[in-house]
This record gives structure tokens, sequence and C-alpha cells, in this order.
């Protein structure tokens, strides 16, 4: 799966914090607590991306997922109806996402890790289906990994040498 990585000085991004959680470390002296953030990043027009962060301090670590999650920005298609061109089983860890197409005026059907996602690309009509394993970062990397396999119409014919008319039958 090949990956478009964009230049986030050009776009206006907004963010959303998906989880943070108080991890810790057990050393000779005890334990050091720290926080893990998160953070989905997205201009809400076809471009998403998501970090992971880790500090001492909340604001810290949510900075710090808000970073890894612009160096991780990519381009997804997003058709017409502000839908996806076709449905697709994205996959990360034992983590899968189903994403179906959905017409005009279905609005965003998905859970927590995945909506966030999804909103922030810009994609107002989807239906979504998170099978296997629920943990939230697994979640949202099977969603933006089934984002960035989808292709449309019109890359699907250039790959077979043929006409998009051809495809779409």
């Amino acid at each position: 799966m090949k990956r478009t990585i964009i230049d986030p000085s050009q776009l206006e991004l907004n963010d959303k914090v998906v989880a943070i959680k108080r991890v810790s470390k057990t050393v000779k002296g005890g334990r050091t607590m720290r926080f893990s953030a998160l953070v989905v990043v997205g201009d809400g027009n076809g471009h998403v991306g998501a970090g992971l962060g880790k500090a001492g301090e909340v604001p810290e670590a949510i900075r710090k997922g808000k970073e890894a999650a612009m160096k991780n920005l990519v381009e997804i298609p997003v058709d017409e109806s502000r839908s996806i061109p076709h449905d697709y089983l994205g996959k990360f860890g034992s983590s899968t996402v189903l994403l179906k197409r959905a017409p005009e005026g279905t609005g965003v059907i998905a859970g927590g890790p995945a909506r966030s996602v999804l909103e922030l690309a810009g994609i107002k009509n989807i239906r979504t289906k998170s099978l296997g394993s629920n943990n939230k970062t697994n979640v949202v990397l099977a969603t933006l990994n089934g984002l960035c396999a989808l292709k449309t119409p019109e890359q699907v014919a250039k790959l077979r040498g043929k006409s998009v008319e051809e495809i779409l039958g």
C-alpha cells in the first residue's frame, strides 16, 4: 500500500484526541508514570493522519501526538456524495474495520475511534463496523490503512489500461 505524504504547512488542520492513557514503567525505585495520547489530525477535505505521543504531562503528550500525526498525513479519495469509492476491509494488528460506501444523507455510522478519523478526513456518508480487537490505536490505524488502500475508478482504469466506462460497466 503506497501512502502519499502531504506537506502539512499548506493545510488548515483540525485535531482530535482519541485516547489518553496513563502508562507506567517499573524501575528499581518504583514506578514511573507517563501519559500516552492518540491524536488524529485532518483538514476535512481528504487529508488525515494519526500519531501517538508520550510524555510526563498530558498537554505535552497531546502536542507530541499532534506532531507525529502531521508527519503521517495521507490523502484519501472522496467521491461526489462525500463517501468512499468502494467497500473495503482495513486491517491493522488484530483489528479489522469494514468500510462501506453509503448514499447521500446516511451520515457517519461508526464507532468512536473510526468516527474521529472519518470526520477529520471529510467523509460525510459511510457505514463502518469494527471487527476483531477494539483497541483504539489499532482501530484508528486499521481505518487509516483501509482509507489509504481505496482507489478511484480513474486510478483502476489507468492501472488496467482501460477507460472509466469499461471499469464501471
